[in-house]
């Protein structure tokens, strides 16, 4: 069975890619991660328009105990058998700038954004290593220049990139893949938090991401792993 775990799904990018899968129809089972029973519940109601029910099964965990990703990868491979890939989309901000940036903040951040995809990474290779399989990394146009204000965010985000980066050469005698894209501006739950002044109906939607992220998930795509692949809508007039 070839079985895909994807994190963040109750909102956003994670909600949008989830759905767009299910419609894509690349896995026969889905993982579905996040920490919002009713917003899961939505997503899985509508990728259930696609698939059935009983394919896709959802998994309740708050990402800033990354220790406990073990044992949920443990359970997830007992419940359903091979990994064949892994997204990890989840993401968590506090923009503040450098002087009221606390440690617990600056932690939490990290805890979220980096620690639980190592940790997701690092389990889920154990079982891909036999057959192979895509990872994908969701970052941000935010850890590729300065931003000033965004000191956790931005940099948490970078150490997305360099780690996607670094395993795409470790993980490729095992034949895993490994993506990672940077959205730029787009309309979720992050985003404004960011930016909330910003109007989301001017900015790119998370359905136009999840529409490059499904395209990188296909079988036939052998050529774009080991970069970051910027996901940008341009302004138009």
């Amino acid at each position: 069975m070839a079985t895909c775990i994807i994190t963040g799904i109750g909102s956003g990018i994670g909600r949008a890619t989830a759905i767009k899968l299910a419609q894509c129809g690349y896995y026969s089972h889905y993982a579905l991660i996040g920490r919002n029973r009713e917003d899961m519940d939505v997503t899985a109601k509508e990728m259930a328009k696609y698939i059935p029910a009983e394919s896709m099964k959802l998994y309740y965990i708050d990402l800033s105990t990354p220790e406990e990703i073990p044992s949920l990868v443990t359970n997830i491979a007992n419940d359903f058998g091979d990994i064949e890939a892994l997204l990890n989309i989840a993401g968590y901000t506090d923009p503040q700038p450098l002087l009221t940036t606390t440690l617990d903040s600056f932690e939490l951040t990290y805890k979220v954004n980096v620690y639980a995809p190592f940790m997701f990474m690092r389990e889920c290779v154990k079982h891909m290593r036999q057959n192979g399989g895509k990872i994908l990394n969701v970052a941000s146009t935010a850890g590729m220049t300065p931003r000033p204000g965004w000191l956790s965010y931005a940099s948490s985000k970078a150490a997305v990139i360099s780690m996607s980066e670094t395993l795409t050469a470790e993980l490729s005698e095992y034949g895993i893949m490994v993506y990672c894209v940077s959205p730029g501006r787009c309309a979720t739950k992050l985003r404004r938090r960011l930016a909330p002044d910003e109007d989301p109906t001017t900015i790119m939607q998370p359905e136009e991401v999840a529409d490059v992220i499904c395209n990188l998930l296909s079988p036939e795509e052998r050529c774009l792993d080991g970069q970051n692949i910027v996901i940008r809508k341009q302004m138009r007039k």
